[in-house]
């Protein structure tokens, strides 16, 4: 994230980060590191590890209940209440669920807020979000449940999606190499064209289907209504929004 925030031309001084590990790039960036906060932060990101939550937020307890200032946390499976009650319940917070492909500013970023975070401040959230790929905004926090099971996980179906769909050009005599790098390239090409077209997936799905087709005898296949894509993916996708509800009520 601070890598495409100084990509983007933020300035590294008015940056403070405190990492207890830091990284020889981080200690190259020209930004503050493990030095005193300034006393009134527009913004503080939390970045860690759900389980070093009540080891990190007490380190930034003088800035709560600061309507100046607002909490960003991408703390998986942390909840809003979670902050609400270690710094203050009038603390403005907001969470936010990215994915992994923001490491390439590819991601896509859910984000809700309690009801002290102000419209500047979810602007500038949204802002600085975007620096590692598309936002979108939740109704409700209960609704990150389900976009940990679609989009936060969703990643790890499609890695998975690409190493079944290697094994299966492997069973029909492509090479290894051959078979996943058509597999790659296929998801990847797939996935880019469905994202800039103004067409619907469904309608992309239908131009490439020719009747009696070798498409249509394989979507015969993914499209079954009972043993199809279709409800695997709900079933998938409901089981990890259910173990997101689990870690967040402890």
């Amino acid at each position: 994230m601070l890598a495409g925030w100084l990509r983007d031309g933020l300035d590294p001084t008015a940056v403070w980060v405190i990492d207890p590990q830091p990284s020889d790039w981080l200690l190259e960036q020209g930004v503050h590191v493990n030095q005193s906060l300034p006393p009134q932060p527009a913004l503080i990101l939390v970045a860690v590890k759900p389980q070093l939550i009540e080891q990190a937020l007490p380190q930034i307890n003088a800035f709560g209940n600061a309507s100046d200032t607002v909490i960003l946390s991408v703390a998986a499976g942390t909840p809003i209440n979670t902050y609400e009650s270690m710094l203050g319940t009038d603390t403005p917070v907001i969470r936010a669920m990215p994915n992994t492909p923001a490491a390439i500013g590819k991601g896509i970023t859910a984000i809700s807020a309690n009801s002290h975070v102000s419209e500047d401040q979810l602007q500038v959230a949204d802002q600085l979000l975007k620096a590692i790929g598309q936002t979108v905004r939740c109704e409700a926090e209960a609704q990150l449940d389900a976009v940990t099971g679609v989009s936060g996980s969703g990643p790890a179906y499609v890695f998975y999606m690409i190493d079944a769909l290697a094994a299966a050009g492997r069973a029909q005599g492509l090479s290894p190499d051959m078979a996943m790098q058509l597999a790659k390239a296929t998801v990847a090409g797939a996935g880019a064209l469905a994202e800039t077209s103004e067409e619907t997936p469904e309608q992309l799905r239908v131009n490439v289907t020719s009747p009696n087709g070798t498409t249509q005898a394989g979507l015969e296949v993914l499209m079954h209504d009972g043993s199809g894509l279709g409800p695997l993916m709900e079933n998938t996708v409901a089981a990890a929004a259910d173990r997101s509800r689990e870690l967040a009520n402890g």
